[in-house]
């Protein structure tokens, strides 16, 4: 029985370079997605990359959303910080409001919110963690989380809609959580199929100890989350992109 009840769509972190320096190849990856998740300016971003994010994003009619990290520039938003719920709420409201300006400048709507990083795993293990975050989303927006974990839970108490994410380019424990590493490591192209396709066809992956693990996606709408500064993302992107097309137009050719 299939577990995916539409159309799988992907999306992919952008506009994570700052100042001179640049993380992924954005201009080649946006053709290929369905959402962008654009960086805010606390993990990397900044003004005038968000700017031309938006514009680019915007010229091929990708939807976007926010994607605000902890305040780490030099540790890529992937070192815990400890930080109240109140300073949460605040850095989560502050970085959405910044993408909002330029997405209100170009007619454009925030498609969803989605944590980046040590962050986001902070909030499936700290039910706390998640409602500080989530106080900071704008009412009624969709957010981008892990299903089966705290990040849907508190979805659904607190009245947002909840997009389930599978992750591309990202290995799971055992316990269906996500291997967050401090800095991305480089995948076989075989590997990275094989993955991809049991994500997509099954809802299942070989966790890092081994186990095949099934995903639970609780009959929400299904996102494929790929990353910019992954090695060789552009190759793991198209062969997403070649999986998520098949699987769609052989289970959803309508949609």
């Amino acid at each position: 029985m299939l577990s995916i009840k539409g159309p799988v769509k992907i999306n992919v972190d952008l506009g994570e370079g700052y100042g001179n320096f640049k993380c992924g190849p954005d201009e080649d990856l946006i053709p290929l997605i369905d959402y962008a998740n654009v960086a805010c300016g606390f993990h990397a971003g900044d003004p005038l990359i968000m700017h031309e994010t938006v514009l680019s994003c915007k010229a091929h009619g990708i939807a976007i959303g926010a994607h605000p990290g902890l305040p780490d520039i030099q540790g890529f938003g992937r070192r815990e910080i400890k930080m109240s719920a109140e300073e949460l709420t605040a850095a989560i409201r502050y970085q959405v409001g910044a993408l909002k300006g330029f997405l209100d400048a170009e007619g454009l709507p925030l498609n969803h919110v989605k944590p980046h990083g040590i962050l986001y795993g902070m909030m499936y293990r700290n039910r706390e963690t998640c409602r500080a975050v989530y106080a900071g989303v704008p009412k009624g927006t969709t957010v981008f989380g892990l299903a089966g974990t705290i990040h849907e839970e508190v979805a659904q108490e607190m009245g947002l809609p909840f997009v389930a994410e599978i992750y591309g380019d990202v290995k799971y424990n055992a316990d269906k959580t996500l291997v967050i590493d401090r800095k991305k490591k480089p995948w076989l192209p075989e590997e990275t199929k094989m993955h991809i396709e049991s994500l997509v066809e099954n809802s299942a992956v070989t966790a890092v100890t081994g186990e095949e693990i099934e995903l639970p996606l609780g009959g929400h709408p299904v996102s494929l989350c790929c990353h910019s500064d992954s090695p060789g993302c552009l190759e793991i992107v198209k062969t997403a992109r070649a999986i998520v097309d098949k699987f769609n137009a052989t289970h959803f050719p309508s949609a």
